[in-house]
């Protein structure tokens, strides 16, 4: 790993649970969000069109399912606050893992990301 691709892009503390920051790095967009404590890295760039995925609204999910015996429905609200919306065409994405719900073959770029010093550091070497 060249020390060149490693970058401290801002404190920790700029970066609360649940929120994210949008940083660029030599040229790319690339936003850091706190999960819990649990930072991920992520290309702002959706696998659709290419729209801002990362700047969209971080919500939860509907898991629905139907009983023919019963005839009923079930809906519950799931993963709050851990599903990326692309504001571009609603494409979604797991942002825990990048992965796309309805595609999970298609995931957004992501780059390692950790905490050394109190500074938030990105590894674009992958």
């Amino acid at each position: 790993m060249s020390a060149d691709s490693r970058h401290a892009v801002a404190s920790s503390e700029a970066v609360p649970p649940g929120e994210r920051l949008l940083v660029e790095v030599e040229g790319l967009e690339i936003a850091i969000f706190n999960i819990d404590g649990d930072y991920r890295a992520y290309l702002n760039w959706c696998a659709h069109q290419g729209g801002p995925a990362c700047e969209g609204a971080l919500t939860g999910r509907a898991d629905a399912s139907y009983d023919r015996a019963a005839l009923e429905t079930r809906v519950e609200w799931i993963d709050e606050e851990e599903t990326l919306i692309c504001p571009w065409h609603d494409w979604e994405y797991d942002v825990r893992t990048g992965r796309c719900i309805s595609r999970p073959e298609v995931r957004l770029p992501s780059y390692p990301v950790s905490v050394e010093d109190g500074e938030l550091v990105v590894d674009l070497s992958g």
